[in-house]
């Protein structure tokens, strides 16, 4: 009897040991799984960048060819936030609260814009 208890004791240490190597090396391999996943999206990040690069030189070169002001990087981003806030439902009066502008002004920037918006959400709505 303490022969069959010795060797189940043996056999259960040999299989903790064993499953012990078998769980580093899935451990290994998930992690190597890992780093290429992230090499990955790095590069697809990286790709990404370089295409939305390309898009605001090819829209700076568009502006200067058909003769259009540039506006000084501020009043760009000022605008593209106003625009932003405004497509994603916001009211004049909280973008203009937000922004620290006159509802007046936020209403003279949107104005282009308001148009193409409301029919844009139109046409959405109707499909």
């Amino acid at each position: 009897m303490e022969w069959a208890l010795v060797l189940l004791i043996g056999v259960a240490a040999l299989l903790l040991i064993i499953s012990f190597f078998k769980f580093k090396k899935l451990s290994k391999d998930e992690q190597q799984e890992i780093d290429l996943v992230s090499i990955s999206l790095k590069q697809e990040i990286e790709e990404l960048k370089l295409h939305i690069r390309h898009l605001e030189i090819d829209m700076e070169i568009i502006a200067n060819e058909a003769g259009l002001q540039s506006s000084t990087s501020k009043e760009r981003l000022l605008m593209r936030d106003i625009l932003d806030l405004y497509k994603r439902g916001y009211s004049i009066d909280s973008i203009a609260a937000e922004k620290k502008l006159s509802v007046d002004v936020t209403e003279e920037l949107l104005s282009p814009y308001k148009s193409s918006y409301v029919e844009g959400r139109n046409a959405a709505n109707e499909s």
